[in-house]
């Protein structure tokens, strides 16, 4: 079936706020009234700043992460409410850095995914393998394991607010890119594990992104894969040069 691209940047730990407005005023400017979906993945500190900038635009607001409990006592913690009062509207959850630099679990990761989706947010969670994973022919394994522990506990109608990203973890930032064939396989995949998980209704209308180094020079061969409904962009989001391009595909 058809799916409509969903392009997501995530500008991680990056931009000044300066930057941050200027970023999304060009992207505002830019995507408006085209058809794809799109997402920025803002640093905490710039989010109410973006979020004024992207409000009734056909740009979503991300966080690049949140707590997994209510408000309290959680020194340097962000939590749903905080984000959803300040006009986000979704968060990305499990990112590799977040767990092979911070060492997040699976076990906080579904916590995590199960935090934003009962609150309403929508939930972009990361999975993917190492190069030693792959090496060791272990990649199917690997995602197989993380999308069953990270969506545990989610109903097949929150399914409906998840959005997969793929990004096998050699291949960010490092300029190397899975082939389109190995991404369309390792994609094929997880949609029918998410069918084994749920059912074929919910794999179909799951979105799928790859996220590993996608460019404006490598997107329309990604993005032509049967299974790639998409992108994560790192880098190529930082600027809207780079990152327009791959938008409007």
């Amino acid at each position: 079936m058809a799916r409509t691209h969903y392009i997501a940047g995530n500008w991680k730990m990056n931009t000044s706020k300066a930057e941050a407005v200027a970023l999304a005023k060009d992207l505002v400017e830019q995507l408006k009234g085209k058809t794809n979906k799109y997402m920025i993945g803002v640093p905490f500190v710039y989010l109410d700043a973006v979020a004024q900038v992207v409000k009734g635009s056909n740009i979503i607001l991300a966080a690049q992460d949140v707590a997994a409990t209510d408000n309290g006592a959680h020194t340097g913690e962000v939590s749903t409410a905080m984000l959803k009062d300040i006009g986000c509207q979704c968060v990305i959850i499990g990112h590799s850095e977040r767990r092979h630099e911070i060492g997040e679990s699976d076990e906080l990761i579904n916590k995590k995914v199960r935090k934003a989706l009962k609150d309403g947010l929508e939930v972009d969670l990361c999975i993917g393998e190492l190069l030693s994973e792959r090496e060791a022919g272990e990649a199917e394994q690997v995602c197989a394991f993380q999308l069953s522990a990270d969506l545990a506990g989610v109903t097949e109608e929150q399914m409906k607010n998840v959005t997969i990203a793929y990004e096998p973890v050699w291949a960010i930032g490092t300029g190397k890119t899975a082939t389109p064939e190995d991404a369309q396989a390792i994609h094929k995949f997880i949609r029918g594990y998410i069918a084994k998980l749920y059912n074929q209704k919910v794999a179909d209308e799951v979105i799928i992104q790859y996220g590993g180094s996608m460019k404006a020079s490598n997107a329309a061969e990604l993005l032509a894969q049967p299974d790639i409904d998409g992108g994560l962009i790192g880098g190529a989001s930082l600027k809207a040069e780079t990152f327009v391009p791959i938008c409007v595909l």
